[in-house]
């Protein structure tokens, strides 16, 4: 057996209960869709089961299944709305969670990118500057900024939505 089965069949017996009963309040008591969003999560997990440790892999967990049901309600729904979660519905856990979460699975999808890709992103979007403040700063031609900014933006959407953090 290889280290990612291993690590999946560790993180289906440790997780699997508690995620499924955190997603079925999600999904209003739909068992079905909620083995289904589970077994997502955990094919997801088994896909990043390198980075991944079944002690610490809650967060991580929780926050695919959740965004899993989320994207899964606007198809349903055909508009992006809000999954209508009430607080009590939440697992306990400390206040901004869901911050901290998608801050970090930002961070590690700004990680993946070059770095041209990451200074364009971060001169525009984190710094507030315009394509010509950043131009001069990164000391390229605005066209560069673009074109950067333009692949930059395609290739985190891309890993964000392979963490489960967007929908597909």
């Amino acid at each position: 057996m290889d280290r990612g089965e291993e690590v999946v069949r560790q993180l289906y017996g440790r997780w699997r209960g508690p995620l499924h009963g955190y997603v079925l309040r999600l999904v209003g008591g739909d068992h079905q869709q909620a083995e289904d969003v589970v077994q997502e999560t955990l094919l997801r997990a088994w896909k990043h089961a390198d980075e991944l440790t079944p002690d610490d892999a809650g967060p991580w967990l929780y926050t695919v299944a959740r965004n899993l049901v989320i994207s899964g309600f606007r198809k349903r729904s055909g508009r992006n709305s809000e999954v209508p979660i009430e607080p009590a519905d939440l697992p306990p856990v400390a206040d901004q969670v869901d911050h901290v979460l998608q801050s970090w699975q930002i961070a590690e999808a700004l990680r993946a990118l070059t770095p041209d890709h990451r200074s364009v992103v971060v001169e525009l979007y984190y710094r507030r500057r315009t394509v010509k403040e950043a131009a001069a700063v990164l000391g390229v031609p605005q066209g560069t900024v673009k074109s950067r900014c333009f692949y930059a933006l395609r290739a985190l959407r891309d890993a964000l939505e392979e963490r489960g953090v967007t929908e597909s």
